[in-house]
Protein backbone atom coordinates (compact mmCIF):
# COMPACT_ATOMS: atom_id res chain seq x y z
CA UNK A 1 0.00 0.00 0.00
CA UNK A 2 3.05 2.31 0.94
CA UNK A 3 3.66 2.38 -2.97
CA UNK A 4 0.27 3.56 -3.95
CA UNK A 5 -0.73 7.32 -4.55
CA UNK A 6 -2.66 9.89 -1.81
CA UNK A 7 -5.46 9.46 -4.77
CA UNK A 8 -5.32 5.64 -5.48
CA UNK A 9 -5.47 4.81 -1.53
CA UNK A 10 -8.06 6.93 -0.89
CA UNK A 11 -10.37 5.22 -3.85
CA UNK A 12 -9.88 2.08 -2.29
CA UNK A 13 -9.88 3.38 1.70
CA UNK A 14 -13.60 2.98 1.37
CA UNK A 15 -13.22 -0.69 0.56
CA UNK A 16 -9.62 -1.28 2.11
CA UNK A 17 -9.08 -0.56 5.70
CA UNK A 18 -5.46 -1.31 5.11
CA UNK A 19 -5.68 2.00 2.94
CA UNK A 20 -7.08 4.30 4.93
CA UNK A 21 -4.35 2.87 7.83
CA UNK A 22 -1.61 4.21 4.83
CA UNK A 23 -2.66 7.38 4.54
CA UNK A 24 -3.03 7.77 7.99
CA UNK A 25 0.68 6.09 8.53
CA UNK A 26 2.13 8.76 5.81
CA UNK A 27 0.10 12.08 6.84
CA UNK A 28 -0.30 11.72 10.45
CA UNK A 29 3.41 12.86 11.18
CA UNK A 30 2.88 15.99 9.65
CA UNK A 31 -0.34 16.46 10.99
CA UNK A 32 1.02 16.19 14.63
CA UNK A 33 3.67 18.64 13.93
CA UNK A 34 1.30 20.84 12.91
CA UNK A 35 -1.30 20.36 16.06
CA UNK A 36 1.91 20.61 18.50
CA UNK A 37 2.82 24.00 17.08
CA UNK A 38 -0.95 25.50 16.99
CA UNK A 39 -2.09 23.87 20.34
CA UNK A 40 1.15 22.31 22.18
CA UNK A 41 2.06 18.87 22.42
CA UNK A 42 -0.17 18.07 25.35
CA UNK A 43 -3.00 17.57 23.17
CA UNK A 44 -1.57 17.18 19.57
CA UNK A 45 -2.40 13.35 19.90
CA UNK A 46 -6.28 14.26 20.73
CA UNK A 47 -6.09 16.51 17.86
CA UNK A 48 -4.54 13.82 15.14
CA UNK A 49 -7.35 11.20 16.33
CA UNK A 50 -9.76 14.12 15.80
CA UNK A 51 -8.76 14.69 12.26
CA UNK A 52 -8.21 10.89 10.98
CA UNK A 53 -12.01 10.18 12.36
CA UNK A 54 -13.26 12.85 10.17
CA UNK A 55 -11.22 12.35 6.98
CA UNK A 56 -12.22 8.94 7.53
CA UNK A 57 -15.84 9.68 8.09
CA UNK A 58 -15.79 12.34 5.52
CA UNK A 59 -13.54 10.79 2.64
CA UNK A 60 -16.48 9.50 0.67
CA UNK A 61 -17.32 13.27 0.06
CA UNK A 62 -13.58 14.44 -0.66
CA UNK A 63 -14.17 15.37 -4.96
CA UNK A 64 -10.14 15.71 -5.25
CA UNK A 65 -10.88 19.15 -6.19
CA UNK A 66 -7.42 20.25 -4.59
CA UNK A 67 -4.85 17.78 -3.29
CA UNK A 68 -5.58 15.43 -0.67
CA UNK A 69 -2.64 17.28 1.62
CA UNK A 70 -4.52 20.37 1.63
CA UNK A 71 -7.81 19.47 2.28
CA UNK A 72 -6.20 17.64 5.13
CA UNK A 73 -4.59 20.38 6.79
CA UNK A 74 -7.50 22.18 6.46
CA UNK A 75 -9.45 19.76 8.36
CA UNK A 76 -6.39 19.98 10.48
CA UNK A 77 -6.22 23.19 11.33
CA UNK A 78 -10.29 23.46 11.62
CA UNK A 79 -9.61 21.01 14.62
CA UNK A 80 -6.72 22.87 16.12
CA UNK A 81 -8.88 25.79 16.12
CA UNK A 82 -11.83 23.95 17.07
CA UNK A 83 -9.42 22.78 19.95
CA UNK A 84 -8.64 26.27 21.23
CA UNK A 85 -12.03 27.82 21.29
CA UNK A 86 -13.26 24.89 23.58
CA UNK A 87 -10.36 26.43 25.89
CA UNK A 88 -10.67 29.78 28.14
CA UNK A 89 -9.89 32.79 25.81
CA UNK A 90 -8.05 34.37 29.03
CA UNK A 91 -5.86 31.52 28.72
CA UNK A 92 -4.44 31.44 25.51
CA UNK A 93 -4.17 35.32 25.88
CA UNK A 94 -1.10 34.88 27.90
CA UNK A 95 0.58 31.93 27.89
CA UNK A 96 3.41 31.88 30.27
CA UNK A 97 7.19 31.64 28.71
CA UNK A 98 8.55 27.93 29.49
CA UNK A 99 10.63 27.48 32.32
CA UNK A 100 14.58 26.74 32.10
CA UNK A 101 14.58 23.22 32.96
CA UNK A 102 16.28 22.25 35.84
CA UNK A 103 16.67 18.40 35.46
CA UNK A 104 19.42 17.27 37.48
CA UNK A 105 20.75 14.72 34.59
CA UNK A 106 20.21 17.47 32.32
CA UNK A 107 18.10 18.10 29.28
CA UNK A 108 18.91 19.11 26.13
CA UNK A 109 19.47 22.60 24.65
CA UNK A 110 17.33 21.13 21.97
CA UNK A 111 14.26 20.32 24.05
CA UNK A 112 14.83 23.52 25.78
CA UNK A 113 14.75 25.28 22.16
CA UNK A 114 11.66 23.72 20.77
CA UNK A 115 9.75 24.57 23.95
CA UNK A 116 10.84 28.12 23.43
CA UNK A 117 9.93 28.11 19.64
CA UNK A 118 6.81 26.31 20.62
CA UNK A 119 5.90 29.51 23.05
CA UNK A 120 7.05 31.95 20.51
CA UNK A 121 4.69 30.21 18.05
CA UNK A 122 1.46 30.77 20.43
CA UNK A 123 2.58 34.56 21.01
CA UNK A 124 2.16 35.05 16.91
CA UNK A 125 -1.94 36.20 15.97
CA UNK A 126 -3.48 33.33 14.45
CA UNK A 127 -3.10 34.18 10.83
CA UNK A 128 0.75 34.54 10.90
CA UNK A 129 1.22 31.04 13.17
CA UNK A 130 -1.26 29.34 11.09
CA UNK A 131 0.49 30.46 7.79
CA UNK A 132 4.16 30.13 9.72
CA UNK A 133 3.51 26.66 10.63
CA UNK A 134 1.87 25.49 6.81
CA UNK A 135 5.17 26.56 5.65
CA UNK A 136 7.65 25.60 8.02
CA UNK A 137 6.31 22.48 9.63
CA UNK A 138 4.18 21.33 6.94
CA UNK A 139 6.78 22.34 3.93
CA UNK A 140 3.48 23.27 1.81
CA UNK A 141 4.34 26.22 -0.76
CA UNK A 142 2.51 29.18 -0.95
CA UNK A 143 0.28 28.45 -3.42
CA UNK A 144 -1.14 25.63 -1.45
CA UNK A 145 -1.43 27.48 1.99
CA UNK A 146 -3.16 30.39 -0.34
CA UNK A 147 -5.51 27.59 -1.30
CA UNK A 148 -6.22 26.24 2.44
CA UNK A 149 -6.11 29.40 3.75
CA UNK A 150 -8.51 31.13 1.49
CA UNK A 151 -6.32 34.12 1.10
CA UNK A 152 -4.50 35.57 -1.68
CA UNK A 153 -0.83 34.76 -2.59
CA UNK A 154 0.54 38.18 -1.51
CA UNK A 155 -1.36 37.59 2.18
CA UNK A 156 0.19 34.42 2.57
CA UNK A 157 3.65 35.89 2.13
CA UNK A 158 3.37 39.06 3.97
CA UNK A 159 1.71 37.01 7.12
CA UNK A 160 4.80 34.48 6.91
CA UNK A 161 7.27 37.28 6.65
CA UNK A 162 5.83 39.35 9.77
CA UNK A 163 5.08 36.17 11.73
CA UNK A 164 8.86 35.26 10.85
CA UNK A 165 10.26 38.56 12.00
CA UNK A 166 7.92 38.41 15.11
CA UNK A 167 9.06 34.56 15.69
CA UNK A 168 13.18 36.29 15.53
CA UNK A 169 12.06 39.46 17.88
CA UNK A 170 10.39 37.35 20.65
CA UNK A 171 13.27 34.45 20.51
CA UNK A 172 16.38 37.36 20.09
CA UNK A 173 14.50 39.11 23.37
CA UNK A 174 15.32 35.95 24.92
CA UNK A 175 18.71 35.03 24.18
CA UNK A 176 18.12 32.75 21.54
CA UNK A 177 19.86 33.87 17.60
CA UNK A 178 20.42 32.02 14.94
CA UNK A 179 23.68 30.02 14.39
CA UNK A 180 25.06 31.53 11.24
Amino acid sequence: MNELTDTQLIRLAPRQEAAFEALVRRHAPGVHRLACHLVGAGSADDVVQEVFLSVHQQLKTFRGEAQFSTWLHRVALNACYGLLRKRQPEALEHVPEPHSLQDPVGESENLQLRERLAWAMRQLPQEQREAVALRELSGLDYAAIAEITGTELGTVKSRIARGRGALRALLTARGITAAG
